[in-house]
């Protein structure tokens, strides 16, 4: 059997197929489970996803867990958003959050996210229709963060995942089966004391390493991906104008620690960790290739098709700014950067939010910078709940 519609770009890299491309001859280096890094919340997301050192809400167990620590209170949060909508694609996206307080003893949370990737055909080797099934992916996990000495809060969580992608059909001859696998998060905040600014400014920095677990398989053929370890950083800078008036500025950079070897085969997680800020060789080239077959080419017209990604170029920018009246209504943009020959996602994001008792609503949109963007006109809606005692 094979089946149809699998080549999405949001599939792209899922099966267990996808290590077949050498780490020389690949510009984007996939991973499973790509959905565990679509940021849920709609006010970062309106920031240029960016959330590390903010993570006020029970959205911190996705962006930083260490987040948790200063919360008070119940909250329940609920984020929806239509996915790849410049694809046509039946794809959609759901996040439930919650934190509650612990007093002194930090705050607990806990989400669940459920990936829809739509309804897919199931076809012989002639072509002939067997039937439909559904593609989903889903996440659930738990966190916790604790103030440990004054203004260094730090965090952990752990998620299970669970990715069904193929109906437990036979692909090329060879059985699937869905994949699960689990992935650990470790972060921290400092709030540095206030600055003279305005009625006072106060900077904080955070980091977040998140997914960090075992590949992930979807066959008998003992190939696994890797799931999509990410490093986030950043710093935000919270100013108070005057008794209505407040700005919010952060800025996030952001790195998947994935790495292959020279015959393509993932890292362990652990060692992905540190091997994976070397330079990586990428081909440019509109020709399938490996840079080693490239460089005994004698046609100019290859020259430069292989170049070294640097560090540097692996890490995505994003940043924003948020302008809050009274508590109220907030206005944000920001902007989102990634490297031409990393992925190449450029946007500007814009958002708006209100507050009134015990409500939130935030939304936010994506305006591509880039032609054809998957990513064009990607809205988001929150929904934040204060729970009272």
């Amino acid at each position: 059997m094979t089946i149809r519609r699998l080549a999405l770009p949001a599939l792209a890299g899922l099966l267990a197929a996808a290590p077949a491309l050498a780490q020389d001859s690949e510009v984007v280096l996939t991973t499973a489970v790509p959905f565990l890094q679509i940021e849920p919340d709609s006010r970062a997301a309106g920031m240029g996803n960016a959330g590390v050192a903010l993570a006020d809400n029970a959205y911190a167990v996705f962006w930083n867990p260490a987040g948790l620590a200063r919360q008070e209170g119940t909250e329940v949060s609920f984020t929806h958003a239509p996915w790849l909508p410049a694809l046509g694609a039946d794809l959609s996206f759901e996040y439930l959050a919650a934190k509650h307080s612990l007093g002194e003893l930090g705050t607990v949370g806990g989400h669940l996210t459920y990936f829809n990737l739509g309804q897919q055909t199931r076809t012989n080797s002639e072509g002939e229709e067997l039937g439909n099934f559904r593609s989903y992916e889903i996440a659930a996990g738990v966190s916790y963060g604790v103030e440990v000495v004054d203004n260094l809060s730090v965090g952990a969580g752990a998620r299970f995942v669970y990715s069904s992608l193929t109906g437990n059909s036979d692909v090329g001859g060879t059985g699937t089966f869905p994949g699960k696998t689990f992935g650990v998060d470790l972060g921290a905040i400092y709030q540095a004391p206030t600055l003279p600014l305005a009625r006072g400014a106060t900077p904080s920095v955070g980091f977040n390493l998140g997914n960090v677990g075992p590949g992930i398989s979807y066959s008998d053929s003992g190939l696994s991906d890797a799931i999509p370890t990410t490093l986030r950083f950043g710093a935000a800078l919270d100013t108070r104008l005057d008794d209505f008036n407040r700005i919010n500025v952060a800025v996030d950079f952001n790195k998947v620690l994935v790495d292959r070897d020279t015959s393509g085969n993932y890292a362990s997680p652990i060692s992905a960790i540190f091997s994976s800020w070397g330079g990586r060789q990428i081909n440019t080239a509109p020709r399938d290739g490996t840079c080693e077959e490239f460089a005994s080419d004698t046609d100019p017209s290859n020259d430069g098709n292989c170049q070294t990604l640097g560090a540097l170029q692996q890490l995505t920018l994003g940043a924003g700014l948020e302008y809050w009246y009274n508590d109220l209504l907030a206005l944000r943009t920001g902007y989102f950067y990634e490297d031409p020959n990393n992925g190449n996602r450029q946007f500007i994001t814009f958002g708006a939010g209100i507050r009134y008792s015990l409500v939130g609503v935030d939304m936010s949109y994506i305006y591509a910078l880039e032609e054809n963007s998957p990513v064009a006109n990607q809205l988001r809606f929150s929904l934040l709940l204060q729970i009272p005692r």
